[in-house]
């Protein structure tokens, strides 16, 4: 009995740990909302104290609240934000309410610590209320989807670095496989000659329309509907406050943010995470085509991807792509959260989104993954060697080399060419070609430059 205190709400009383800096409410939405088993991305948790932490501040200069009791609510504030208190939030990432759990949880643990800075007792909400003093001037509505924009706008700057990371790792590789002529394919079948460099320089481009994309996608996040409280207008907070809260958060965050000038509009529509969303999904599909042609060039031996672990439990030697293959694996999650945030953002209703915590829970999944998956990735890039000998011998055998001569010797003779090649049982096209067309023009036609350069020469010879 000596090891917990009494809280009350209206629904009654329960029996709180002594220890816990969570209050009654957190206690109620542990109990009614064991689902996923993950606590709130916490991300999330220090985008909220950050918010209570400006509107703390905000009211303050107004003299809404004054003394010990407010420097004591930014400091525990300033605490979560450093990352302190994470076992307190235990607020189930799918709980119901449009975030209201998450937010009270934020604001019992606040003034729990806010209380014991002050010398009180955990729970004596005398001291500082969760209420009255924590949410002063604020409603999940406008504080959750506020406090999730700037968890994304943060985590958005991490991935475009990422991703500037990973479009180097490919640019490198473009460079030093630049002389490396191979043969290229279409629909799993040999096609037109190219350079390994060509097929990395791809690569390298899909992934910086990706880092440019995820830049200017904080854009969509900038607008904030704080001050807004429960639908919009900003009803049971001062026009002080809403115009001054704005101002403290963007110094704090110190990210371009600004009030929706219909506050309405940004309480009701999620629109703005489903583009987000869409772009991330955009990235994840690049990856995925990216880590597929790496595991079949891989398999065709013309490169070698960097050997991380042992690959089977029963074949000895076997060493498996698993990086490619984890990269693909997070890729299909990222496009099913896209899937769940486009739902979730459709079914909110009226004035309010009520399945906020599952965007939330997935576009920060999404973001976390691709922030992991880039790194990961890059790092695995600069190990990748090429086997030129490999590429040399696909490319010397392939009947797909003769295309390269059409514009010299004309379709016609290319195909009577390869006829005779047929006839002939040998094995390399390229030495026959020589012997056939000499080695002046078989050189020039299939040097690395020829391949991968936009068209020919209109003056280029002709048979």
């Amino acid at each position: 009995m000596f090891d917990f205190r009494k809280e009350k709400d209206q629904l009654g009383e329960l029996n709180i740990p002594l220890k816990a800096y969570y209050g009654i409410h957190t206690a109620r939405a542990m109990e009614n909302f064991k689902l996923s088993g993950r606590a709130v991305n916490f991300s999330l948790i220090k985008a909220i104290a950050l918010v209570k932490k400006a509107a703390a501040e905000t009211n303050n200069e107004l003299k809404y609240l004054t003394g010990a009791k407010v420097k004591a609510i930014i400091t525990a504030a300033d605490e979560i934000i450093e990352g302190g208190f994470k076992n307190e939030f235990l607020v189930d990432a799918l709980a119901g309410g449009a975030g209201t759990s998450v937010n009270m949880n934020a604001n019992e643990v606040i003034a729990n610590r806010a209380i014991e800075l002050l010398g009180g007792k955990k729970g004596d909400y005398s001291v500082v209320d969760p209420f009255k003093d924590v949410n002063l001037h604020q409603s999940t509505n406008d504080v959750f989807p506020t406090a999730l924009r700037i968890a994304c706008i943060y985590s958005l700057r991490l991935l475009s670095a990422k991703i500037t990371a990973l479009q180097g790792a490919f640019q490198r590789k473009e460079k030093e496989f630049a002389a490396i002529v191979k043969i290229g394919r279409t629909e799993l079948q040999e096609a037109v000659p190219i350079t390994l460099g060509f097929e990395f320089s791809a690569f390298a481009e899909a992934v910086s329309r990706d880092r440019w994309r995820t830049f200017k996608s904080e854009e969509r996040l900038r607008v904030v509907n704080i001050g807004g409280t429960a639908v919009g207008t900003g009803l049971g907070a001062p026009k002080s406050y809403i115009f001054q809260v704005i101002e403290k958060l963007r110094a704090l965050s110190g990210l371009g943010i600004s009030r929706n000038e219909n506050v309405v509009d940004a309480t009701a529509n999620a629109d703005s995470f489903v583009e987000v969303s869409g772009i991330m999904k955009a990235h994840a599909v690049n990856l995925m085509k990216i880590a597929n042609d790496l595991r079949l060039l891989n398999l065709l031996g013309e490169l070698k991807l960097p050997e991380m672990q042992a690959g089977s439990s029963i074949m000895p030697g076997k060493v498996n792509p698993v990086i490619a293959e984890a990269v693909i694996q997070a890729g299909l999650r990222v496009t099913a959260n896209d899937e769940i945030i486009t739902g979730a953002a459709a079914r909110g209703t009226l004035q309010i989104n009520e399945f906020l915590p599952v965007i939330a829970d997935a576009l920060l999944e999404t973001l976390d993954l691709l922030i992991n998956t880039n790194e990961m990735l890059y790092r695995h890039i600069d190990g990748i060697t090429a086997n030129e000998m490999k590429c040399k011998e696909y490319f010397e055998k392939s009947p797909a080399l003769v295309t390269a001569f059409l514009p010299h010797i004309g379709y016609e003779a290319s195909g009577k060419l390869l006829v005779e090649f047929k006839e002939s049982k040998k094995d390399n096209l390229r030495e026959f070609l020589t012997e056939k067309l000499g080695a002046e023009l078989v050189e020039k036609v299939l040097s690395p430059y020829a391949l991968v350069a936009l068209g020919y020469r209109d003056d280029a010879d002709r048979a």
